[in-house]
């Protein structure tokens, strides 16, 4: 099993947990908006340490972006695997193709 894959299911099991005991449950108490919207800053943060070229920082926030797709993903109800199963459907398509094909 990947470790995002067991971060998926740790953010899974932590969703019923109280939002005073757990950070993830905290952020889906207060919404799909908010889960999005922390998202968005997480990922905005991971493009200024690109551009910067900071790579030790740039490997945090890529790790910090990708734990709060995870957890808006999940907010939406939204499993790893049904992104997973989107990826293997695009796979061994160009990118250009791809794109095309979403008109």
């Amino acid at each position: 099993m990947s470790t995002l894959q067991r971060l998926n299911d740790t953010i899974a099991a932590r969703a019923g947990d109280s939002p005073d005991a757990s950070w993830t449950a905290k952020l889906l108490a207060k919404g799909p908006e908010k889960c999005a919207e922390k998202f968005g800053e997480e990922a905005v943060e991971a493009i200024i340490e690109a551009v910067k070229n900071d790579r030790e920082k740039l490997i945090g926030e890529a790790a910090d972006v990708l734990y709060h797709m995870l957890v808006m993903l999940r907010a939406r109800d939204i499993d790893l695997s049904d992104v997973e199963a989107e990826l293997e459907r695009r796979e061994g398509t160009s990118g250009i193709t791809e794109k095309a094909s979403r008109k």
